[in-house]
């Protein structure tokens, strides 16, 4: 049905205005919708296999029907094959003999592609694997030819993986081959590029690589950055020292020392300075992290040439997967092992290189034949993950960019189900309308694991982790970050608010000294001025006396404005925090600071999407504890919806994939169209295979989301897609 009351009112979906389905679903979820025919309660749809309407949620013979349904938004439009289904079989390798001939009998077949990759055993090889093509069933049926067939000693090859997980899956299949014994297995040197040149040096110089004098965690080198910083005077609240330590480890990684840093602002000038004391304090005190044992490796290979010698006489055939993700130091130690044999066999996707950040270069793959002109190059071109439809929009998609080797995936099998694009006002209404499909599948007999809700950076989780919460479906987010509310410059912002409920909040004070640019030192003193005068912190404020005669000023004039705050609806209160009491002038000093990726702005405007829905500053605080605490408590359900960015995606599979805000400024991100204006088209092209990789994660379903409204602006389709829906349309019109 398309109309139903509301306290007496009749609401028709046809006149209504967009940015209220929202709040009208909401308050359908409360009972409050009435059915115009029966009186009863009636839910509103709002998912993406329908338009809009409003349905009884339980059996009736209510005389209203689903028929005659008005044009009234933009409906899921589906993405048709460019090219009709066309099944390569995978081909059984009937004609070989030995070795081979035996693990297609024991259940490992390989199509022809896949049979030359294993049997190219010498020399050096590029395998160009693409999305679902095998790569795993490759590297361990060449290993396992090599041994058994070449009879290759298993301790003359290093098989290098980008995890440990993926070591480890590779030596439990490799158990489960013909011929492979756990003996023959523990003489092979597998593991991460990290483990393996860890017991490299560990080997060579004990003493110095003590496991003891690893920096393991974190913290351990947060702390020493931030004990660097207290040198130059940075505030260990204001500076961003988890983007430091990002950019010191990009620098390491590529190897460039801090005497090459051309730096281009402030921040990187900190950050340089925090690079070059972190280096001197971990020498000084024995001390190394695990970019160290890359940099190291690298630096004893070269320095001791007999030792050198000694590892290539070892090792005479290399293995190394996920090869577009490879960096500069992994690469320069992976070409001085392999220098005498040449046996250097690199498996791959340049379209799924991803990594830039941790400096990860798609280059070293792109030019592998130029550094090994007598390599061979194949192609695994066969999908057996995705399904036609879905690998016909991923070739579509990464065809576009210029700097990729061309190939084209084919898919091995076809269902009815085709990839959508779907049309949610904002953020909110996206989060509702995935979590509505997500449970229609489950009543159709789907498990939770079936799903993943893709994203492009954390922030983007906010609105879908809090429909899921309300929905009591179990889910899992995939993140080693802190909840949306206690980001860094989320969690300024809120301090306003809280202290406005409550002028003694000490840690909300904590925050508001930061974003006022006064010294949390002061916080003690405001304590002590709290007792001796009888009043709030808040109101303490206006008595600080070891301040500059501006910031007194400005106290006198911002804490007033604190009652008046817990009066306003939030968006109304944060509008005042940030004219009123100074919060835009510190976004504009603070907000980018060290972070292209995650802008401080950005989350502002995110935490006015949120507080949309409340009337009172008291309920959206509720409601923000209410999801931190969630946060702190969610179960690693192995039956889970998976809630992930991108890149923590990689590598995984799922039936069902929904991408959000495949939009401007999100896919691709701010900071690469920002790039591409600059005339640097590289981070472009990244965001274009960060959007191919999200695709192909799934197997029957993907589902795009391109809301009209990201972050309270007008927001335009990607341009990744804007050319197939632009088609789409035209084509429906005619």
């Amino acid at each position: 049905m398309e109309r139903a009351t509301y306290k007496r009112r009749i609401i028709s979906l046809s006149s209504l205005a967009r940015e209220k389905y929202e709040a009208v679903y909401e308050a359908a979820l409360r009972g409050q919708i009435s059915c115009l025919a029966c009186g009863k309660p009636v839910k509103l749809y709002l998912g993406i296999q329908q338009q809009p309407h409003f349905y009884h949620d339980e059996p009736t013979t209510c005389s209203f029907s689903l028929t005659n349904k008005q044009q009234y938004w933009n409906m899921p439009i589906a993405y048709q094959p460019l090219a009709p289904f066309r099944q390569n079989k995978r081909e059984e390798a009937r004609e070989e003999t030995g070795y081979l001939r035996t693990l297609v009998e024991v259940g490992v077949p390989l199509d022809e592609a896949q049979l030359q990759a294993v049997k190219t055993t010498e020399g050096p090889l590029l395998v160009l694997a693409g999305a679902g093509s095998g790569k795993t069933r490759v590297l361990t049926a060449r290993t396992a030819y090599m041994i058994t067939e070449k009879r290759i000693p298993p301790s003359a090859i290093m098989l290098v993986t980008f995890t440990t997980k993926a070591a480890q899956e590779m030596k439990d299949r490799l158990l489960t081959y013909p011929g492979m014994h756990p003996t023959a297995i523990s003489q092979l040197v597998t593991g991460t590029f990290h483990s393996i040149f860890y017991r490299m040096v560990a080997h060579f110089d004990r003493e110095r690589w003590q496991a003891n004098r690893l920096l393991k965690w974190e913290w351990q080198r947060e702390q020493m950055i931030k004990e660097a910083g207290r040198e130059i005077g940075l505030d260990k609240r204001q500076f961003a020292y988890d983007q430091a330590l990002q950019q010191i480890s990009y620098w390491k990684n590529t190897r460039t020392t801090v005497d090459q840093i051309k730096t281009t602002g402030q921040w990187e000038a900190q950050t340089a300075y925090l690079y070059k004391r972190y280096e001197e304090m971990k020498k000084a005190q024995g001390l190394f992290d695990f970019d160290d044992m890359l940099v190291g490796c690298y630096e004893m290979l070269l320095e001791h040439p007999a030792l050198l010698s000694r590892y290539q006489e070892r090792f005479r055939y290399f293995l190394i997967d996920e090869f577009q993700d490879i960096n500069q130091v992994q690469y320069d130690i992976i070409n001085l092992l392999c220098a005498h044999t040449r046996n250097l066999c690199v498996v791959g996707d340049d379209d799924q290189s991803i990594y830039s950040f941790r400096g990860s270069d798609p280059s070293f793959i792109l030019e592998f034949d130029r550094h090994y002109p007598e390599a061979k190059i194949i192609t695994l071109s066969e999908n057996y993950r995705s399904s036609h439809s879905i690998v016909s929009l991923a070739n579509a998609v990464i065809s576009r960019n210029r700097s990729r080797r061309a190939k084209q995936m084919n898919a091995q099998f076809t269902v009815d189900e085709l990839p959508l694009f779907f049309f949610p006002y904002d953020e909110e209404e996206e989060a509702t309308m995935v979590v509505e499909d997500i449970k229609e599948r489950l009543q159709r007999g789907a498990n939770p694991a079936d799903f993943a809700v893709l994203y492009r950076t954390n922030a983007a989780s906010r609105a879908i982790f809090e429909r899921l919460v309300q929905s009591q479906l179990p889910f899992v987010l995939a993140s080693d970050g802190e909840s949306f509310y206690e980001r860094r410059f989320v969690r300024y912002l809120l301090a306003y608010l809280r202290l406005s409920l409550d002028p003694n909040d000490e840690e909300a004070m904590n925050d508001l000294l930061v974003s006022l640019f006064l010294k949390q030192t002061l916080l003690q003193e405001l304590k002590a001025i709290s007792i001796l005068e009888d009043c709030s912190l808040v109101k303490a404020l206006t008595k600080l006396t070891n301040v500059q005669p501006f910031q007194r000023k400005k106290l006198k004039t911002i804490v007033p404005l604190f009652k008046q705050l817990a009066k306003l609806k939030p968006t109304e209160a944060i509008e005042l925090i940030e004219t009123e009491m100074g919060f835009s002038e510190f976004m504009k000093k603070r907000g980018n600071e060290g972070n292209v990726m995650e802008r401080g702005a950005d989350d502002v405007r995110d935490v006015k999407v949120a507080a949309k829905k409340f009337k009172t500053v008291h309920s959206f605080l509720r409601h923000v504890d209410k999801m931190i605490e969630a946060a702190k408590h969610i179960e690693q359900h192995r039956h889970a919806i998976q809630l992930s960015t991108i890149h923590r995606a990689k590598g995984l599979e799922y039936n069902y994939v929904y991408i959000l805000g495949a939009v401007e400024g999100s896919i691709p991100h701010d900071y690469a169209l920002e790039a591409n204006r600059n005339g640097d088209p590289l981070p472009l092209e990244e965001e274009r295979r960060l959007l191919y990789v999200a695709i192909t994660r799934a197997q029957h379903g993907v589902f795009l989301s391109i809301p009209s409204q990201r972050r309270l602006k007008s927001a335009s389709p990607s341009r990744f897609l804007k050319e197939f829906i632009a088609k789409i349309a035209e084509g429906a019109q005619r």
